[in-house]
């Protein structure tokens, strides 16, 4: 780029407002992409983890009619050909979990606490079939649907998601206004000298081509310098989930598809700034000069 072409807009310390601000842009929005990203892997792993799992509750006040009717249920979920696997939950687990809640009476052998089945179902089955050989067994018997109890969690993540995506919808807005605003800026301030331009011979797209230029290499230097910035912040929050070793925190992950995306995020913005900027010029000198 020649000189005459870097004084077409203002410099200010070899550095314009337009690279902090694509920085700031890039920053914030490659955030928000990855938090949409992060969630939306997390609430599909849910998915798959807790679509075909259900937990069985033999209720029974007699702890020895309990352990029967727990191992006929469990015979009889071992031969529906909808159920992958059917496992008994066993009591000292079941003990451990009810502590905080109930003490050392937890470990009374009289204590009436259902027997519980894991279960889990084959992919794509329904649960009907094992809801109606559960209650064959006994009426009394409760299923509980994980997926139903973990619906509200799953939601959650999706609003995340969608709100992740608005963001990034309002961050490309609020770049292409940027941009506008600081092509005008440009215009009104170099007005004389266009003019001049004009009347040599120079053509509207020639100017906004000499615009065109400058806000792209702004835009390219703040987009790498804010994309790389908020790479390594993820990379840094990425390791700090994976060593929390949470289950549900830990499922917000990045695929290697999702890491392409963030990549090609910063290239998206230059190009949008590149066409806003185009557009602005050509359309004002089109109207005014």
């Amino acid at each position: 780029m020649s000189g005459a072409d870097r004084r077409v807009l203002d410099e200010a310390g070899g550095l314009h407002a337009m690279t902090w601000v694509m920085a700031i842009m890039l920053f914030l929005t490659l955030l928000a992409a990855a938090l949409g990203l992060g969630t939306r892997q997390s609430a599909s792993a849910l998915e798959r983890q807790l679509a075909g799992r259900l937990t069985v509750q033999v209720v029974e006040g007699s702890p020895t009619a309990r352990d029967a009717l727990a191992a006929r249920t469990l015979s009889v979920l071992r031969t529906v050909p909808e159920v992958r696997r059917a496992v008994a939950v066993d009591r000292a687990e079941l003990t451990r979990l009810l502590e905080p809640w109930v003490g050392s009476a937890g470990v009374d052998a009289d204590l009436p606490v259902p027997a519980m089945i894991d279960v889990d179902l084959a992919a794509g089955a329904s649960a009907e079939p094992v809801v109606a050989a559960v209650k064959s067994v006994s009426a009394a018997s409760r299923i509980d649907r994980h997926q139903r109890w973990m619906s509200p969690v799953s939601g959650f993540l999706d609003t995340l998601t969608w709100l992740a995506l608005g963001l990034v919808v309002l961050m490309m807005g609020a770049t292409a206004a940027v941009v506008v605003l600081a092509a005008r800026a440009g215009l009104e301030t170099h007005r004389a000298t266009i003019e001049v331009m004009h009347m040599l011979g120079s053509t509207d797209v020639q100017v906004a081509r000499l615009f065109q230029r400058r806000i792209a290499t702004d835009a390219a230097i703040g987009g790498a310098v804010g994309a790389i910035a908020a790479l390594l912040l993820l990379w840094f929050l990425g390791t700090q989930l994976a060593a929390l070793g949470s289950q549900l925190i830990g499922g917000i992950v990045l695929e290697p598809g999702d890491w392409a995306v963030l990549v090609l995020l910063p290239l998206g913005f230059v190009l949008l700034a590149n066409a806003a900027a185009r557009l602005t010029v050509v359309s004002a000198l089109r109207r005014s000069l």
